[in-house]
C-alpha cells in the first residue's frame, strides 16, 4: 500500500513537472506575427513625413501591410524617417539588408531613380529589390520610356475625386440655409461674402497640387453651372505635422467668409477639422474616411486607400508575379481605391425640410461622377506632369 501510494505521488509529481514544462514551452513559441523573423524581413514600408500615425495615407498602407502579412505569414518592417535617417538612407539600408519589396510613401525619388552624390541610382544598385513609389511617375526618361524595371509607380486619380469634392462644396455652400439647422452651425450665409473656399496643402509638389487643381476645377464647374463666382484661399507650404498651422489657416478662411476648407496636409488637417467643429463650419478631409472624426463638421473625405495597392503588390510578390507587373499602376474612381465618402455622416445632419435639396445635390454629383468615369469630363492630373492653367478657371479666382 505504501509503495503504491509513493508511486502515485511520484506519478503526480512527474505529471505536474511535465505540465509546467509544456506550458513554459508554449510560452516560448514565437508570436504569430512579428516584424522580423529568420534572417530579416522580406518586405518593408517607409513612411512619409506625416508618420505612421497620420490617420490616413501612411496608416492605411501600414494596416494593409499588417493584414496581408499576417494572413501570409510574411516578415515585414515599418520605417519612419527623421533628420537622422533620410528616405535615401532608409531605402539603401533596407535593400542592402536583403529586403526584396520596399514601399516608399515619401515624395523623394532622386536617389532611387537618378542617383545622388556621385552614386548610382539605388534601383540600379539593388536590381533584385522591387521599389514601389506613390503619387508620381519619375521612372521615365525624356522619351517616356521606363528607366528601371524594378520601380513601380502607384498613382491614384485623386484629381477626379477632388473634382467631385469641389463640385459638392459649391452646391452645398449655395444651399446651406436650406440644408442645415442654423442653430447647430454658424455659417456665413450672405452670398456676397461666403463664396470663398479654402485649400491647405503640405507642399507645392505635384503629389499635393493634384488634389488642389482637381478641387478648383470641380468647384469652377459647379460655379459656372450656377452662374456665380468664387474665390479660393490657398496655402501650399503647411508641412504635415503642426495642427496649429491648420487651425490658424481654417480660421482665416472662416473669417474671410468661407464655410469649407479642404486639407491635404497630414496631421495639419487635425487642426483644420478641430477648428471647423469649434467654428461650427465645415472641413474636407483626405486619405481615409474621417467623416466621423467630427460628425457634422466634415463634409466629406477624399479617399486615397493606400492599403489597396499595398495588398495587391504583396500578393503578386508572393505569387512570383511582381516582375510581370505594369510599372505604372493607376487606381481610378472605378477601382474604389479613390473617390469621396458615401456622405452618410453629413447626411444625418440634413434637416427634414432639406432632404429634397440634398437628394438633388446627390443626383447631380452622381451624374458628374459618371461623366468623369465615361471620359467626357477632363481634369488636370498634376501627378503625371499635366500643366494647370489658373486662367482656365472662368468662375474661380485663386488668392
Amino acid at each position: 500500500m505504501k509503495t503504491s501510494r509513493k508511486l502515485r505521488q511520484i506519478s503526480l509529481a512527474l505529471l505536474l513537472v511535465l505540465s509546467v514544462c509544456m506550458l513554459a514551452a508554449c510560452g516560448q513559441q514565437p508570436a504569430e506575427k512579428k516584424e522580423t523573423k529568420g534572417n530579416g524581413p522580406e518586405v518593408a514600408l517607409v513612411c512619409s513625413a506625416a508618420g505612421k500615425n497620420d490617420n490616413g495615407y501612411n496608416q492605411s498602407a501600414i494596416e494593409g501591410l499588417e493584414e496581408i502579412a499576417k494572413e501570409k505569414n510574411v516578415a515585414y518592417k515599418i520605417v519612419e524617417t527623421s533628420d537622422a535617417l533620410s528616405v535615401p538612407d532608409a531605402l539603401k539600408q533596407l535593400a542592402s539588408s536583403g529586403v526584396k519589396l520596399i514601399y516608399s510613401l515619401e515624395y523623394d525619388f532622386d536617389a532611387l531613380i537618378k542617383g545622388v552624390g556621385g552614386e548610382k541610382a539605388l534601383a540600379e544598385q539593388y536590381p533584385d529589390t522591387t521599389f514601389v513609389i506613390f503619387n508620381a511617375q519619375p521612372n521615365v526618361d525624356e522619351k517616356g520610356e521606363n528607366i528601371h524595371k524594378n520601380v513601380i509607380s502607384v498613382l491614384f486619380n485623386v484629381h477626379e475625386s477632388s473634382y467631385l469634392a469641389g463640385y459638392l462644396s459649391v452646391l452645398v455652400n449655395e444651399n446651406l440655409d436650406a440644408l442645415f439647422d442654423q442653430d447647430a452651425y454658424a455659417f456665413e450665409l450672405d452670398h456676397d461674402k461666403n463664396r470663398v473656399l479654402g485649400f491647405i496643402g503640405g507642399t507645392a509638389s505635384d503629389g499635393i497640387t493634384v488634389f488642389s487643381t482637381g478641387y478648383y476645377e470641380g468647384a469652377n464647374a459647379a460655379a459656372k453651372d450656377l452662374g456665380v463666382n468664387y474665390e479660393v484661399i490657398q496655402k501650399l507650404d503647411a508641412g504635415f505635422a503642426d495642427a496649429a498651422v491648420g487651425s490658424s489657416f481654417a480660421q482665416s478662411v472662416y473669417t474671410a467668409g468661407g464655410n469649407i476648407v479642404y486639407t491635404v496636409a497630414g496631421n495639419v488637417g487635425t487642426g483644420v477639422t478641430s477648428k471647423a467643429a469649434d467654428a461650427k463650419r465645415l472641413s474636407i478631409e483626405v486619405d481615409a474616411n474621417k467623416d466621423d472624426v467630427r460628425p457634422g463638421y466634415v463634409l466629406t473625405s477624399v479617399l486615397k486607400n493606400t492599403d489597396v495597392p499595398v495588398k495587391d503588390l504583396l500578393t503578386q510578390y508572393l505569387d512570383g508575379k511582381i516582375k510581370d507587373s505594369d510599372l505604372l499602376l493607376n487606381y481610378t474612381l472605378k477601382s474604389q481605391a479613390t473617390g469621396i465618402t458615401d456622405l452618410k455622416t453629413i447626411s444625418e445632419k440634413i434637416k427634414p425640410e432639406g432632404k429634397e435639396t440634398w437628394d438633388e445635390i446627390l443626383a447631380k454629383l452622381e451624374a458628374v461622377q459618371k461623366d468623369i468615369e465615361g471620359g467626357s469630363i477632363k481634369i488636370t492630373n498634376a501627378q503625371i506632369g499635366e500643366a494647370f492653367d489658373p486662367s482656365s478657371l472662368s468662375n474661380i479666382t485663386i488668392k
